[in-house]
């Protein structure tokens, strides 16, 4: 049984140099994909890089609004919001 559901908001940067978080300003994440938006490409490469990044499953990463626009609701499963916070922005 997993801790909880965590929602996110993210605004996503395709076709950049390298996947990262660049940041957080008024409750929405900055990321940067490397992928197109087109055919859901940046759509995975950001499901993916999340998971990744906070160290779970990509399937446990889910967009949840917004899969053909730059801003998305995210929700990821497991993770308390001040794990999710502290892994993408690490030092902040």
């Amino acid at each position: 049984m997993s801790q909880s559901l965590v929602s996110i908001s993210v605004r996503v940067y395709p076709n950049a140099a390298g996947n990262e978080v660049t940041g957080f300003n008024d409750g929405v994440f900055r990321v940067k994909v490397t992928a197109p938006p087109v055919q859901g490409k940046a759509n995975r490469e950001l499901v993916a890089f999340l998971g990744k990044t906070l160290g779970i499953s990509k399937n446990r990463v889910s967009i949840t609004r917004g899969h053909t626009t730059r801003n998305k609701l995210i929700t990821i499963d497991g993770l308390s919001e001040a794990d999710v916070k502290e892994r993408l922005l690490p030092g902040a």
